[in-house]
C-alpha cells in the first residue's frame, strides 16, 4: 500500500508540500493567508456588530415606550412625532433619493475636514512632542486657539471664505485639529524614558527610533485622539451645514425647521447619531485589534 502511495505522490513533491517550498506548498500557504485575512475581517465585523447590539438595547426600549405614548395621545405630534411617523418620513426621503445625496455630501465634507485637520494635528503633535524648542515656540499659540469656541470663530471663517464649501471644511478642520494634536503630544511625552536608553544602547537611528519605539509606545493616545477628532469633525459638520448650506444633512434639518416638518428634523438628528456611532465603533474595533498587545484592564 505504501509503495502505491509513493508511486502516486513522489517523495520530493510530498516533502515540498509539507514544508511549503514546492507549488503545492506555496498554494497551501496562499490559501492559509487568505483564510487568516477572512477570519480577521469576520472577527472585526463581529466586534462591531456586538458593540452596536449592546449599545442599541436602551434606545430600542425607549422607542417602544415612545411609540406607546404617542399612540395613546400623551405626546403632541408637533412637539415630538411618533417613531412610526419618523420612519415614514425617513422612507420618503430614501425613496426620493434626497437622503442619499445629502448624506454623501455631509460625509465627504466631514472626511475631507478630518483628513486635513487630523493630519496637521498629528504632524504638529509629533513635532512639539519630539522637540522641546518647538514646543516652547508653537504650543502656547496653539493652546490659545484651542480655547476659542467653534461658534465664535464660524462667523469670521464665513466672512473670509463666504458660504461656499471652503468655509464649511475650514470649520471642520478647526475642530478636528486639536484633539489629535493634544493626544499625540501627550502620548509622546508619556513614553517611558527607559525605552530611549534601550534604543541608544541598540544604536537606533532617529528614524528607526521614531518608527520602532516612539509611535508604538504612544499609539494608544494617538488612537484616542483619532476617535475624538472624528467625533468633533462630525459635530463641527452640523455647525458648518446649519450656517448657509444648500446641501447636506444639516441643510435638510434647517429646511425642515422652516417648513415645520418635525419628523424630518428627527430623521436628520437620528442619522447624525447613528453615523457618528458607526464611525466610533469601527475605530474602536481597529483600536482593539492594533492594541491587543497591551496587558490592560478590559472592563
Amino acid at each position: 500500500m505504501s509503495n502505491s502511495i509513493e508511486a502516486i505522490v513522489p517523495p520530493q513533491v510530498a516533502t515540498e508540500a509539507e514544508h511549503g517550498t514546492g507549488p503545492a506548498g506555496q498554494e497551501r500557504v496562499v490559501r492559509s493567508g487568505a483564510a487568516r485575512r477572512k477570519w480577521r475581517l469576520s472577527k472585526l465585523a463581529a466586534v462591531v456588530l456586538k458593540d452596536i447590539a449592546i449599545g442599541a438595547a436602551i434606545p430600542v426600549i425607549l422607542l417602544i415606550f415612545w411609540q406607546i405614548a404617542a399612540s395613546a395621545g400623551y405626546i403632541s405630534p408637533m412637539f415630538m412625532p411618533s417613531p412610526g411617523s419618523i420612519l415614514q418620513a425617513f422612507w420618503t426621503l430614501v425613496t426620493s433619493g434626497n437622503l442619499l445625496h445629502h448624506l454623501l455630501v455631509s460625509m465627504g465634507r466631514a472626511g475631507l475636514g478630518f483628513l486635513i485637520g487630523g493630519t496637521a494635528g498629528l504632524l504638529l503633535g509629533l513635532l512639539n512632542g519630539l522637540f522641546r524648542k518647538a514646543q516652547y515656540l508653537l504650543d502656547p499659540s496653539i493652546q490659545v486657539l484651542r480655547l476659542v469656541p467653534h461658534l465664535a470663530i464660524a462667523p469670521l471663517i464665513i466672512l473670509w471664505f463666504g458660504f461656499g464649501e471652503t468655509s464649511k471644511i475650514a470649520i471642520i478642520v478647526t475642530g478636528s485639529f486639536f484633539p489629535l494634536y493634544i493626544n499625540t503630544f501627550l502620548g509622546i511625552r508619556n513614553v517611558d524614558n527607559k525605552l530611549f536608553e534601550v534604543a541608544s544602547i541598540l544604536g537606533f537611528s532617529p528614524l528607526k527610533r521614531l518608527i520602532r519605539l516612539i509611535i508604538p509606545a504612544s499609539l494608544p493616545d494617538i488612537l484616542i485622539g483619532v476617535r475624538i477628532s472624528l467625533a468633533v469633525s462630525w459635530i463641527g459638520l452640523v455647525v458648518a451645514e446649519l450656517i448657509g448650506s444648500r446641501s447636506g444633512i444639516g441643510f435638510l434639518i434647517n429646511e425642515a425647521k422652516q417648513n415645520s416638518e418635525t419628523s424630518i428634523i428627527f430623521v436628520g438628528i437620528i442619522i447624525f447619531a447613528v453615523i457618528g456611532k458607526l464611525i466610533d465603533s469601527f475605530m474602536k474595533s481597529f483600536e482593539s485589534r492594533w492594541l491587543n498587545w497591551r496587558d490592560s484592564y478590559k472592563g
